[in-house]
Order: structure tokens, then sequence, then C-alpha cells
């Protein structure tokens, strides 16, 4: 897809927010420094549209991107902060599951990890339950910048055994400095918003 128009819709805690609209959404969901915004600003073609936080655990909210009129991107909300409280994060968690329920114009959900370590138990949870309500979602590992070239294939099978992912679940490499794998990422993505 070529990015036309890109821009902030509307942030919203539950079902009442979200935008009054039947375009479909693409949402993004991972730990809270696996780079979300950044890999939105990258696909989208903005420097500065996603606010990139210094606080991993910022986010609090689902923050849409209305993308050329034709899609939404959908921030969730980072889990996995040590520093959050259990309250703040079962609230959280309910925030992200109510939204994966109960939102019909979701298309798929992308799971973030860090290419350079292995899934935590968080990822591993949200993978889980991902597969278990039968929720579209891709893999895209995040900074594959930051390790060697050889190194990404390796990393990426072991993010595959270490989720248990299906056979027909792909693991996306991307780098959001460098832009590798973005046009990858948006074919994909192209697909689940063609099907409509």
């Amino acid at each position: 897809m070529i990015v036309k128009d890109a821009r902030f819709e509307i942030t919203a805690v539950s079902p009442a927010q979200y935008p009054q609209s039947n375009l479909p959404e693409i949402a993004f969901v991972g730990r809270s420094n696996v780079g979300k915004s950044s890999i939105i600003n990258s696909l989208l073609n903005r420097k500065k549209l996603a606010r990139i936080s210094g606080t991993p655990g910022k986010t609090r909210e689902i923050n849409f991107y209305n993308v050329n009129e034709k899609l939404f991107f959908v921030d969730l909300p980072g889990y996995g902060y040590a520093s959050v409280s259990k309250q703040k994060k079962s609230s959280w968690g309910n925030i992200i599951e109510t939204y994966l329920l109960t939102r019909h114009q979701l298309k798929v959900i992308i799971l973030l990890v860090d290419v350079r370590h292995e899934p935590s138990a968080d990822d591993k949870q949200m993978y889980d339950w991902l597969v278990a309500n039968n929720v579209p979602h891709m893999v895209v590992a995040t900074k594959i910048d930051k390790i060697t070239r050889s190194a990404v294939n390796p990393r990426l099978s072991d993010i595959r055994k270490a989720l248990n992912a299906a056979e027909g679940i792909k693991v996306f490499p991307y780098s959001s400095e460098t832009r590798q794998g973005r046009e990858a990422l948006w074919e994909a993505i192209d697909e689940y918003v063609e099907e409509e």
C-alpha cells in the first residue's frame, strides 16, 4: 500500500469510544518496549505520528490511526512492564481483551516480539490467548538491525518454537531503523484488508 494520508484519529479505553466506522483494523500488541510506535511510524512513513515514550508502559489507552481513509492501525497498550502495579496490569489486560473480543472490524493482530530475546511469559500468554480465541494473527520480530544478519533466521526459528506457532504462521523480521521487512509486512497486511 502507498500511504498518502495517515493521521491520529482517536484514543479510547472502552467500546463506546472506538471510532464509529466499518473500516478494517490492523492491531499491534506487544511488550512495552518492543517498538510498537516505531514500527507504526515506519510503516506509515511518518516520524512522530505514533508517540514514542521514553517511559515503557506509558501507553494506557488504545490509539487509532487512520490510513488513507481505508483502514485503521490500532496501537494497543503495551504489557509486561515490571514497575506497573498488578491492578493496573489487570486494567490494561481488560482494555486489550475487550477490544480483541468485541471489535468486528479487526482483521488481524500483529504480535511484536524483540528478536534479541526469547519471547517472555507475557508474549507466550498473549500468543496462546490469540490461538485459543481464533483471532487472526501474525508475528513480527522487531529490531533485527541490532543483531548480525546471519543470526536473524536462527532467531526467527527460536521465536516460532518458543511460541509454539502453528505451521502456517510466519514470523516476519523487521527493522524500524532500516525499514527492512517493510514491504513484506505491508503485503501481508494488504491481504487482510483486501478480503473486505
